[in-house]
Order: structure tokens, then C-alpha cells, then sequence
């Protein structure tokens, strides 16, 4: 069993949701991101989605590409992240790994190195934003032959038929985007996601996770009710802006982050 199968089966056990929370590699020098993604652990985290730092992030909101901005100017690249995980895997061998990002610096590897360096290092599931399940003829059958999950997204304006289409292809869990726009959208509905939540369970087993929107205890907890997951990233993002010129401070503010929404979340 997967990671992150097993993940979502302990966690059901338990009656208990995923806090999935997301940071951007590199973000804001290489040397901190391990100590941060052990800080989020420690704060509840059960699955930690890195992003990969892209010069063009056209899903995400001004915080996460100002990041990404950030991660780049030091140099990071998609190669180091798997150093990252190999390191973070010498101490924590099950908390799951998701990469997230665009589909440019895995083509520039190449798919065959990526699967490879991936599955090595210890990544769980890959989200490639721009890579539909169509356009996934090439790297699909990689990332399962490496035993990872490709997970997509499925968006409030996605169609009955093309919803039915991603399911058929989706592995780990399914990430719902809550709001019509970029990341870090200011207003979420929880009724509106379950209405939206409702018809893709009659279409699939997978646990079906929500991100965009989600800033605070409350949300969290609103979402929890009504999903299997709750996906923060830039809520987590601007922190680690708030204080770049004190790295020493941000995994401490990270935890106060996510305990606040794992407390409201479990109550």
C-alpha cells in the first residue's frame, strides 16, 4: 500500500481529515526547507505537497509566485528538491510527499529521470498543474511503474464528462480547487464546495482534498466537514514572506499556522 493510501486509511480509521499543507521549495533559501517541512509534521501536518519553483505558476496567486520568485533567485532547481527529500526521508520515512508544480522542469530533465530521481528519493505523488490527464499519455505509465501517484485537479467550472475523465485516470486523492481563480482567493463557501463534492463521489473512491481559500482554523474546520482533505499554501506562504529576513523564526510560525487549524480541524 501507497504512502498516501495508507495515509488516508489510518486517518478514516481515526475519523479524523488530512491537513495537507504546501510550501514552495526553496523558499526563501534551500538550506530551510527541510526544517520546515519537520516543522509542519510536528504541527499535524499528514501530507506535505512541495512546490516546485517555476518562472511562470499561472494557477497560483501573487504570494506563491513571489515565492517561487524567491526559490529561484537562489538558485533552486528541481534536482535539489530531490536532495531535500532524501534528507527529510532520513528521519521521516512516512509522512507522504507530494510534488507540485509545472510541467517545463520535468521536461527539461526528462520524464524518465524525473520518475527515476523521484521515486529514489522518497516523493509519494506528483500534481502537475498543466498537465492534463489527456496530455499524460508519455509520463502516466512512468509514474506508476515508479509507484507514483499522478493526482489532478478538478475545478468548480470542470463539466459531468470531463470530471468522470479525470477520476478514471487519478491516483493518491483528487484535489478539488474551491474557488474560480488563483491561489490565495479571499472568500469560500463550504456549502458550495459540498454541492460540488457531492457528484464526483458517485464517480470515484478517491479522497477528495480542497485547496484555494483555505486561511485560518475556521475555514479549515468548515471544509473538513464536508471533505476528506484541506489543502493550505499560501496562508503558510506569506508567512515565510512576512519574515524572509528572519528564516530562524518561520517553522515556529509555521506551527501556530497549522496547530491552529489541526486543533480546529479535530474538535
Amino acid at each position: 500500500m501507497s504512502r498516501i493510501k495508507q495515509r488516508f486509511s489510518d486517518l478514516q480509521q481515526q475519523g479524523r481529515k488530512a491537513l495537507i499543507p504546501y510550501i514552495t521549495a526553496g523558499d526563501p533559501a534551500p538550506e530551510h526547507t527541510v526544517g520546515f517541512m519537520h516543522a509542519l509534521v510536528e504541527a499535524g501536518a499528514d501530507i506535505i505537497e512541495l512546490g516546485v519553483p517555476f518562472s511562470d505558476p499561472m494557477a497560483d496567486g501573487p504570494v506563491i509566485q513571489k515565492a517561487c520568485e524567491r526559490a529561484l533567485k537562489q538558485g533552486t532547481r528541481l534536482v535539489d528538491l530531490f536532495d531535500m527529500i532524501t534528507t527529510f526521508r532520513q528521519t521521516d520515512t512516512t509522512t507522504p510527499i507530494v510534488l507540485m508544480g509545472y510541467l517545463n522542469p520535468i521536461e527539461r530533465i526528462g520524464y524518465q529521470a524525473f520518475a527515476d530521481q523521484a521515486a529514489r528519493a522518497g516523493v509519494d505523488g506528483v500534481l502537475i498543474v498543466d498537465m492534463p490527464p489527456e496530455e499524460a499519455e508519455e509520463i502516466g505509465p512512468l509514474l506508476k511503474s515508479h509507484q507514483l501517484d499522478a493526482i489532478f485537479l478538478v475545478a468548480p467550472t470542470t463539466s459531468h464528462e470531463r470530471a468522470a475523465t479525470i477520476c478514471a485516470h487519478g491516483e493518491g486523492y483528487l484535489y478539488y480547487v474551491s474557488l474560480k481563480g488563483v491561489t490565495g482567493a479571499a472568500t469560500l463557501n463550504a456549502d458550495d464546495v459540498a454541492e460540488h463534492l457531492a457528484p464526483l463521489r458517485e464517480m470515484t473512491d478517491l479522497p477528495l482534498c480542497v485547496g484555494f481559500g483555505i486561511r485560518d482554523g475556521v475555514t479549515a474546520a468548515e471544509v473538513s466537514k464536508v471533505a476528506d482533505g484541506v489543502i493550505v499554501g499560501s496562508a503558510l506562504v506569506s508567512r515565510i514572506a512576512a519574515s524572509a529576513d528572519a528564516p530562524e523564526t518561520i517553522a515556529g510560525q509555521l506551527k501556530t499556522v497549522l496547530n491552529e487549524m489541526r486543533t480546529a480541524m479535530d474538535a
